[in-house]
């Protein structure tokens, strides 16, 4: 009976390109992660603010971790795969061969980072227009977005770079189609479509997420010619945006005829499979986790509808998405954007462009780091796990979060992306002593975790303002393994926090759309109700909602007198 079943099982390939790391699961069709593989991939920092990678490389990534991840089942009970990634932008000439994105003229580094901020002055002058396609983005676009950096690429790289490209890819699209091969050419042969009206490039296919959070697409009305030739980039309008996609399938849609045979050479699986359309990998989280089951677990979300319900993915920096059945225009957070994440809903998109990074860096670099690495090693825990234990070591009788009463940050070390959308704000630290021990590194991790989640408590409070009803947050990524990461986010906002019984959510969400592509489920939701399981509940603490609240009237003050400093500087 046990071999009957287990030959019965459908399985999923998901894929999630994160922004230093590929990593791929094999899922069943109840959304246990059956096996998983990870493999870094690289990142070159020419100059501050710049960041680039290879799709040449992340695509053998990709290839060796799907390999790991099949290794040990029967391929014909795989049925489908799916690929989300970071909202990096990817360039290819008319060959489809990687483009120099830099002066050096090095063509492997052919992807600008969604975390690289070379555009200010770009989208500084997108801004300035005020132009009505705006209202979509929170009323400000951001810098990581791909209109500000694809001006950007026509300023700074005319010649070698602008005028050679044959196509941008936001980088889950490069997957999808470097997985199913659908170039123009090939799928109009393949349907034998005779009309010398259709354009090949039409055929190109892009996800409507990438499309419509990261480049101004409309679900309803596809593009604005007059944004483009506002902005200075009238050519894609010239060329019918054939650069930049004209043919958008909904996430989860079938890509073409599947894996072509090259692809399922690399990737070691079966010609043919199913690929879905792509997600970004914050969206992919969002599949993962907001839609599971959480009958039984006297939670506020229960027999509520969904859109009641956040999905915070936190790792290198933290996305939180809210959804709604209308659109909700909320100042300074992306949206809403339609059936971006979820079919027939609409979706804002809050964030923090550094979260687990800016972790990081704090702690490695304290003066204390060294002494942290030797303790933790001698321990066999991970620093942050020896920086919980040391945390409870020191706090005596008080709750771990009060050690913090004097002791403040700001965290937009790297800007602000949302509720403020101000590029320029700069972290800040109030609070300092002469004192550079173990102890003073563990209370300035502990004051950085309770910063990111006074800023999210700061997000979900201009989305509440605006129209949206939340009560309950669905965590995932790489900072929901952090107990004390997770209580401080219940503690500050005061509402419980949910936890796949999936650690890897992201993953979920890949494989999610690849069962979909296979034709297994009816829809994303039946898919997201069945394969998204919850493993535990953390609940805040309400005896200590007076201090945080103290903590979060003195978050807003620090960056009023940043503000404020700024403005007398400014002036003299």
């Amino acid at each position: 009976m046990h071999s009957e079943r287990q030959t019965s099982v459908k399985y999923y390939v998901g894929i999630d390109v994160g922004s230093a790391s590929v990593r791929a699961a094999l899922v069943d069709e109840f959304g246990t992660v059956v096996m998983h593989a990870e493999q870094p991939i690289q990142i070159w920092e020419p100059q501050p603010d710049h960041y680039e990678q290879s799709s040449a490389d992340i695509w053998a990534a990709c290839c060796a971790v799907t390999k790991k991840v099949i290794c040990d089942v029967d391929a014909s009970q795989i049925r489908g795969i799916g690929f989300d990634a970071t909202c990096s932008l990817v360039v290819v000439d008319k060959q489809f061969q990687p483009l120099a994105v830099n002066s050096q003229g090095q063509n492997n580094r052919n992807v600008i980072m969604w975390m690289d901020h070379r555009a200010v002055s770009q989208v500084d002058r997108i801004n300035a227009t005020q132009h009505r396609i705006l209202s979509y983005v929170g009323g400000v676009m951001s810098v990581e977005m791909q209109p500000p950096k694809l001006l950007w690429i026509k300023e700074n790289l005319q010649e070698s770079c602008w005028e050679k490209a044959g196509y941008f890819f936001d980088l889950p699209d490069f997957l999808s189609w470097k997985a199913t091969g659908v170039t123009a050419r090939q799928q109009v042969l393949s349907q034998q479509r005779t009309d010398q009206c259709i354009k090949l490039w039409q055929l190109l296919n892009r996800s409507l997420c990438t499309l419509v959070c990261k480049w101004t697409y409309s679900s309803d009305g596809g593009w604005d010619d007059s944004f483009w030739k506002m902005i200075g980039l009238e050519d894609l309008v010239k060329d019918k945006y054939e650069k930049i996609g004209n043919h958008v399938l909904s996430p989860g849609e079938p890509v073409g005829k599947g894996l072509t045979p090259e692809a399922a050479k690399e990737l070691g699986l079966p010609e043919g499979i199913a690929v879905a359309a792509s997600l970004i990998d914050a969206h992919a989280g969002g599949l993962g986790v907001i839609g599971a089951d959480v009958r039984g677990h006297n939670l506020p979300c229960e027999n509520q509808p969904i859109t009641s319900r956040v999905a915070l993915i936190c790792g290198t920096s933290s996305c939180h998405m809210g959804i709604s059945e209308t659109p909700i225009f909320v100042p300074g957070v992306w949206g809403p954007y339609f059936s971006a994440m979820v079919p027939g809903l609409w979706l804002n998109e809050g964030g923090q462009s550094a979260t687990g990074k800016l972790i990081e860096h704090v702690v490695q670099g304290h003066v204390a780091f060294p002494e942290l690495q030797s303790k933790a090693a001698a321990s066999a825990q991970s620093i942050y796990t020896y920086l919980n234990s040391h945390l409870d070591l020191i706090k005596k009788s008080l709750p771990v979060g009060f050690l913090t009463v004097d002791l403040h940050v700001w965290p937009d070390f790297h800007g602000n992306r949302s509720p403020l959308t101000d590029l320029t704000l700069k972290g800040m630290v109030v609070g300092l002593t002469l004192s550079r021990g173990l102890d003073e590194l563990a209370l300035i991790y502990l004051a950085t975790i309770q910063a990111i989640a006074l800023g999210t408590r700061h997000i979900l409070e201009a989305m509440e303002a605006a129209g949206h009803h939340i009560n309950t947050l669905f965590l995932c990524g790489g900072l929901s393994k952090n107990p004390l990461f997770v209580q401080m986010h219940a503690d500050i906002t005061g509402k419980p926090v949910v936890l796949s019984k999936e650690v890897e959510s992201v993953l979920v969400g890949a494989a999610i759309l690849g069962a979909c592509a296979s034709g297994d489920f009816a829809s994303i939701q039946e898919a997201m109700a069945k394969m998204g399981k919850i493993g535990r509940v953390v609940r805040p603490n309400h005896e200590h909602k007076r201090f945080y609240d103290k903590k979060y009237e003195v978050f807003l003050k620090l960056v009023e007198h940043q503000r404020e400093y700024r403005s007398i500087m400014k002036s003299s």
